[in-house]
């Protein structure tokens, strides 16, 4: 399979049944369950001009084989907005071949052409594979995150 050949695009109410199976697989992949009414809503805020949140697919061949997710949102330190990748998936199998690169590069895009000042994402320290792609294609902000569950 060629990364080449690989069509990314922003989903639309017609690719639900694509996207969903993916979405499973992430949640499989960090070991985690999303309530199935959390996950209607999220397909809606894709889907909805109004919301700040984007879903793109990776298609070829007629078949979804990884999916992207980001949200735009505001900064304190710049004027432009900086854009959260939130979800990066690849199909099992197909990973290491590109298409987790065009997921992010297409994020990038979608960045630049509104005039985004950052893209910026999280992984967890256990996903060693993937953090080798991030270390050729963005930079390692030295920052650790703490969080609080509410």
């Amino acid at each position: 399979m060629s990364a080449a050949s690989l069509e990314i695009r922003p989903v639309s109410a017609a690719d639900h049944a694509a996207w969903l199976p993916l979405w499973h697989g992430y949640q499989r992949f960090y070991k985690t369950e999303i309530a199935e009414a959390t996950t209607a809503v999220t397909w809606q805020r894709f889907l909805d001009p109004a919301e700040p949140m984007y879903a793109a697919l990776a298609w070829q061949d007629g078949a979804a084989l990884g999916m992207v997710h980001y949200i735009f949102h505001r900064s304190c330190w710049t004027t432009g907005d900086y854009v959260y990748l939130q979800d990066l998936y690849v199909e099992e199998g197909l990973r290491g071949g590109g298409i987790g690169r065009r997921l992010i590069e297409h994020v990038y895009e979608q960045a630049r052409a509104a005039g985004a000042s950052r893209v910026h994402w999280l992984t967890h320290e256990t996903n060693t594979d993937a953090m080798q792609l991030y270390d050729r294609i963005s930079d390692r902000s030295g920052f650790v995150q703490y969080r609080k569950i509410l």
